[in-house]
């Protein structure tokens, strides 16, 4: 098992935010939009360096997308910015019709998703944004995993042309990929070579798949391990490749069970090579108030489960 470190724990929404300063000296079209959570999305560099590329529109986020698909004709590459329940659940009539449907220039930036989000509880902890947003014809689905992914990722996309997805959190979690890496849209990144067990992951749920390869290789279980950080489009290749050496798979995401990345994966195998998966990802249910850490446990999105899952898929070979 290849040994991965970290030196300090970050949160994946200030990876967006220092890529969107990034964006702000190298970008002149990049323009960002918030619904009064300036702090935190971590947009703050952003509005203090370039005031008149900011537009805070208070919270009324179903305005902040038609402005946004509105400075897309002008050639303005706008980057929105609030919670992953409000910019998916609340406005999603408006990404369709306005964003999705006219193949608007439009980068939907979502802090706060998942059970991660913690003591604000079910009513903000939304699980079913993947599925939300895969669903629509043309819309790309970015969820990276650490600080520096996630500002890689937020440089990437403004380079690609047509709507985007990018889901971060608020919790702090291993920073554990090069500073100065290249996002590839759609590109899997391998983590861990391996012959029993395909480990597919994506977001929060990386690094604990890494710590299941390690407690997994204590028990002569050799996993591969490979981050999904693009849900849409998928690596189909890398996928398929992977599966046709291992014979099993393990989905792991934070995110509900239905529609999210485990399904995608589990269309794409059924159609070319049906194999045992085990699902990690909420099973079809709310969340609740709790720190991040216990409400993944309880809710079975943890190293310990990974290692159980992959088990019993190797067991239905």
């Amino acid at each position: 098992m290849k040994k991965y470190t970290f030196t300090e724990k970050k949160d994946t929404r200030s990876g967006f935010g220092a890529g969107l300063a990034e964006l702000g000296k190298t970008n002149p079209n990049v323009v960002a939009l918030c619904a009064d959570l300036i702090g935190s999305l971590k947009m703050d560099a952003f509005k203090k360096d370039y005031p008149e590329r900011f537009f805070q529109v208070g919270i009324a986020e179903a305005n902040m997308i038609g402005l946004a698909a509105g400075m897309t004709i002008g050639g303005k590459i706008p980057f929105t910015g609030t919670f992953a329940n409000f910019s998916t659940g609340r406005v999603y009539d408006q990404i369709r019709q306005s964003v999705a449907y006219s193949d608007k220039n439009v980068k939907i930036c979502a802090s706060h998703a998942g059970l991660t989000l913690g003591e604000d509880g079910a009513t903000h902890q939304i699980l079913e944004d993947i599925g939300l947003m895969k669903m629509l014809p043309g819309m790309t689905v970015i969820n990276p995993c650490d600080f520096n992914q996630t500002k890689a990722a937020t440089i990437a996309i403004a380079d690609h042309h047509g709507p985007v997805y990018l889901r971060f959190g608020r919790p702090t979690v291993p920073n554990f990929t090069p500073a100065d890496q290249k996002f590839e849209i759609g590109k899997a990144l391998m983590l861990n070579e391996g012959t029993d067990v395909t480990i597919f992951a994506t977001g929060h749920l990386v690094w604990p798949a890494i710590e299941a390869g390690e407690m997994l290789a204590e028990m002569g279980i050799n996993a591969e391990i490979i981050n999904i950080h693009t849900i849409k489009p998928l690596d189909d290749e890398a996928i398929l490749a992977s599966v046709a050496k291992t014979g099993c798979v393990v989905s792991c995401e934070e995110h509900n069970r239905l529609g999210g990345l485990g399904d995608s994966i589990a269309q794409l195998l059924v159609k070319n090579k049906p194999v045992p998966m085990e699902y990690i990802a909420v099973n079809d249910s709310f969340g609740e108030s709790g720190t991040p850490d216990q409400l993944m446990t309880k809710y079975g999105l943890d190293k310990n489960n990974i290692v159980e899952a992959a088990k019993k898929a190797i067991s239905r070979k």
